[in-house]
């Protein structure tokens, strides 16, 4: 039987990772993870796709928030950021745009605009997912229901295989390319599988036995159902640790993956893993090493 094998949450979008041994699963997603967004001036998101760097602002978890800490011998002599998990209540009413959504946000303030701005070198703000605002998936993808997520780019969670990262470094291995981390598809759950690219055909993927998740009879399963294969971007090519793209092998994985994974369900985009909602569950607590259960969806 599979089981979770890493958890990650990313608080501020396109930022660092959070690894966890256990995270609180919401309908939204896990909790805390793209509930921060840098902005430009026009309020569009900003992501490492334009500021690679952005891979170098290390988050934490503290009492009461989250500590960001921008890492790298050539970082700016600045103070680390904190950012309480409880809006401050002042907090300005702005618009924010991800892709193709415009909606409201938090403005955090001018301390968090400075800091974001000295650390990347241009100007910038920092938002806020704002509680009473609802923000949904795409409908194409979640079987006609309404789906909530936060700042992701379109869905509430991420999920990747070791088994398909592990066929993957294979490919990159037999051309002589280094291997990549998992790291660089930025997922939330990693699972692993049997086969390489399982994932293509699963449709929901049960957790059993979760911590804080009851029915009548006293355990309930969380489920994910999978919605729409990940089209990768450029992201995927930048070290998450440096906030730098290797310059002996600049479009790799990308290169690697155009030779087997496009999906003309995404209108052939290179695919890796499976964004997912969440089916029932929500309020519990998932575990790395928890066992996973998939049924598979076979199309003709």
């Amino acid at each position: 039987m599979a089981v979770i094998r890493a958890l990650f949450v990313y608080p501020v979008k396109s930022c660092g990772a959070i690894a966890l041994d256990r995270a609180r699963l919401e309908a939204k997603g896990l909790q805390w993870d793209r509930h921060w967004m840098v902005v430009d001036a026009s309020g569009r998101f900003v992501s490492q796709r334009e500021i690679a760097a952005m891979a170098r602002i290390v988050p934490a978890f503290v009492e009461h928030g989250v500590r960001l800490t921008m890492t790298g011998a050539d970082a700016p002599v600045q103070a680390p950021l904190f950012l309480p998990f409880a809006p401050r209540g002042n907090e300005a009413r702005v618009r924010a745009t991800v892709w193709k959504d415009t909606f409201e946000a938090l403005d955090e303030g001018d301390e968090a605009a400075q800091w974001f701005s000295q650390a990347l070198g241009v100007p910038l703000r920092l938002v806020r997912f704002a509680p009473d605002v609802t923000r949904l998936a795409s409908r194409q993808w979640t079987h006609g229901e309404d789906v909530a997520t936060q700042f992701a780019d379109g869905f509430p969670l991420l999920v990747t295989s070791e088994a398909s990262l592990a066929e993957l470094n294979t490919r990159l291995a037999a051309k002589g390319a280094p291997p990549v981390p998992m790291s660089r598809f930025r997922p939330n759950i990693v699972v692993d599988a049997s086969d390489a690219f399982d994932e293509d055909f699963i449709d929901t993927l049960s957790i059993a036995g979760v911590e804080g998740v009851e029915d009548e009879s006293g355990t309930q399963d969380v489920v994910l159902r999978f919605t729409k294969p990940c089209a990768r971007c450029p992201i995927t090519t930048i070290d998450q640790r440096t906030g730098e793209r290797d310059d002996e092998w600049p479009a790799e994985p990308l290169d690697t993956l155009a030779v087997f994974r496009a999906d003309p369900r995404v209108d052939g985009g290179l695919t890796f893993g499976q964004n997912a909602m969440v089916v029932a569950g929500a309020g519990g607590r998932l575990a790395v090493g928890a066992q996973v259960q998939w049924e598979y969806r076979f199309e003709e």
